[in-house]
């Protein structure tokens, strides 16, 4: 059986890559791009799977 936590913490970085992926979006339509928030995002994101994620998947 998969734990609640673990499905909770799977769906926010499946929520969370969404939301990165329509703020892309919404840059990419507006033509305004800002590499230092995408870049900002994308690594705490990365920085939440790898502290959070992770140890409560293994």
């Amino acid at each position: 059986m998969v734990s609640h936590s673990t499905v909770a913490l799977v769906a926010f970085v499946a929520l969370s890559v969404v939301l990165i992926g329509v703020l892309a979006a919404v840059m990419h339509a507006r033509h305004k791009y800002s590499p230092n928030l995408i870049g900002a995002l994308i690594g705490a994101l990365m920085c939440f799977i790898l502290l959070e994620t992770i140890p409560a998947l293994i």
